[in-house]
């Protein structure tokens, strides 16, 4: 499905001075069916309590899918803009990384539909996220 040509560390230089960067979120794996990237649990992402912020596990989903639909339209005249996430915290996360992981559930002409799930370093599930991403033709 992502084309060959893309590598990690392309996409990783494609966040520096990002929201994506600010926030330590590192593109880790890119195969045909899926992306993943991890995003430490520090002072960054983490809410007054010491949890990962729900907010935080938002951005590592938008981001991830985001990116999949972008990478979907290299080449062709249009780009992706989020049109509607959710996301249900399952799990506290206090330390280490959290892993996001996205994966097709409908790529349309107009639309593509993403789900991301976040685990922990235990491989644990923390958050499932699901991302609506609207194809817009670039003028």
């Amino acid at each position: 499905m992502f084309p060959d040509s893309i590598t990690l560390d392309q996409l990783n230089s494609l966040s520096e001075n990002t929201m994506v960067s600010h926030l330590g979120i590192e593109f880790t794996e890119l195969s045909a069916s899926h992306l993943m990237a991890k995003m430490p649990v520090d002072e960054r992402t983490k809410q007054p309590m010491g949890l990962l912020h729900g907010g935080a596990s938002v951005v590592l989903a938008e981001t991830l899918g985001s990116i999949a639909s972008s990478l979907l339209l290299q080449g062709k005249n249009q780009y992706a803009v989020g049109l509607e996430i959710n996301a249900n915290h399952i799990k506290s996360a206090k330390e280490g990384y959290v892993w996001g992981k996205t994966q097709s559930i409908h790529i349309g002409k107009r639309t593509h539909i993403w789900e991301i799930s976040i685990k922990n370093d235990q491989e644990e599930l923390v958050a499932i996220s699901r991302l609506t991403v609207a194809v817009i033709d670039k003028k």
